[in-house]
């Protein structure tokens, strides 16, 4: 009998996978081999350890009940001046903030509100207000200046049982569409007339040696810094112009400003 056909099925089968170990691997393979696992791992532990580490920065850099316990930083120092004045003939007492506006002090603190607020750099002539009988713009003075002053806003001027002459001029000849400039409007218009009164040239007065004349151009050029969006200079002109009784080119008829 042939040996080699005699041997058993057994014999014969092919080995399992595990029947050889697997070669083994050198250390530098053992070194470089990455798995998902390890790098989640490794990514896990580096996380943890820069959050303690911010951790205890923080901690470090805290400051102590003791260092805080201190004098307030300059910043939360608010300096504030008690200021007496008469407003529309009416004494007021107020305790404010020392960077507070005239105009300010006038809307926020007395509830004010005739005077508006423009554009806040006195470039508009909306706050226009009387301080000791001369006009001024009101966003640009402050109100600890003004110590015992004599203020008169547009609610001073006249009530609506009893109109200022200006007041009543500019209803009837529509010198005004939004309103928003009115009241700066015509409290400018009452000091100017004021001025020109006084003798007080302006830059169109031709000599300055002799009173100034009451003329449309000097009307024009004093009210130059009270500005009118919708554009009713000449129909504030007009009013002005009655109050004054200064006779206007073309009165009654739209004419460009």
């Amino acid at each position: 009998m042939d040996l080699d056909t005699d041997r058993t099925g057994a014999e014969l089968a092919p080995s399992p996978p595990d029947a050889f170990p697997p070669a083994p691997r050198s250390c530098e393979a053992e070194r470089l081999a990455i798995s998902r696992r390890g790098v989640l791992i490794a990514g896990a532990g580096a996380s943890a350890a820069a959050v303690a580490g911010t951790s205890l920065d923080a901690a470090a850099q805290a400051p102590s009940p003791a260092s805080t316990a201190g004098p307030k930083p300059q910043e939360n120092l608010v300096a504030t001046s008690r200021v007496t004045l008469s407003v529309n003939g009416q004494p007021h007492t107020v305790v404010v903030d020392n960077r507070t506006s005239l105009l300010d002090l006038l809307r926020e603190h007395l509830q004010l509100t005739g005077t508006k607020k423009g554009c806040d750099h006195g470039q508009c002539g909306a706050c226009t207000i009387h301080l000791d009988g001369r006009r001024v713009n009101a966003c640009l003075t402050l109100a600890v200046m003004h110590e015992g002053a004599q203020v008169v806003t547009i609610e001073g001027l006249g009530t609506p049982e009893k109109l200022h002459p200006m007041q009543a001029a500019f209803v009837r000849h529509d010198g005004y569409q939004c309103g928003y400039c009115t009241p700066g409007q015509i409290c400018s218009a009452v000091a100017v007339l004021d001025e020109i009164k006084a003798g007080a040239p302006s830059h169109v007065t031709p000599d300055l040696t002799v009173r100034p004349l009451l003329s449309i151009d000097e009307l024009r050029e004093r009210m130059s810094g009270n500005l009118c969006r919708c554009g009713a200079y000449s129909n504030i002109i007009d009013a002005m112009a009655e109050v004054a009784g200064v006779p206007v080119p073309g009165a009654g008829e739209r004419r460009s400003a």
